[in-house]
């Protein structure tokens, strides 16, 4: 049984809610990714914050991303899954939510997330075409 921990990715930055987001976006720019978890005072996950969250709810709406802060684009409590989930689990909330990114916490801390390049690489090639037709067949949420 694979679990959702051995193919996370670790390492994972948090921005934390009262953040700025310019400075979320140099920090996925940095990182080299296109999503970041929203973490509050306390370390809880709060969000996920994308790129496309800062260009389209944020720059396209006219608002400045130096003064925005990226708990305001928090959209209450991610799905999520535990560390020690079967990963068939944690597909089927990527799907059934169709989601491209899945935080993993141990504990309720986020410890890794889940990314489709991590299914791409840990899964086999039937695991890969159920997961893009799910998640694919609907606009993204993240």
């Amino acid at each position: 049984m694979t679990t959702a921990r051995e193919i996370m990715h670790t390492g994972v930055k948090c921005v934390g809610e009262n953040e700025a987001l310019s400075i979320a976006a140099r920090a996925m720019r940095d990182l080299h990714v296109g999503a970041v978890p929203i973490c509050g005072e306390d370390g809880s996950l709060r969000g996920i914050l994308t790129d496309r969250d800062i260009v389209v709810r944020c720059v396209a709406e006219g608002a400045d991303p130096r003064e925005m802060r990226a708990g305001e684009l928090a959209r209450g409590m991610p799905v999520s899954v535990d560390a020690d989930a079967d990963i068939g689990e944690a597909l089927r909330r990527m799907a059934d939510n169709t989601i491209r990114r899945l935080p993993v916490l141990d504990e309720q801390r986020l410890v890794g997330i889940i990314s489709e390049a991590d299914i791409v690489t840990n899964l086999t090639e039937g695991e890969v075409q159920r997961f893009t037709a799910a998640v694919y067949a609907a606009p993204p949420n993240s």
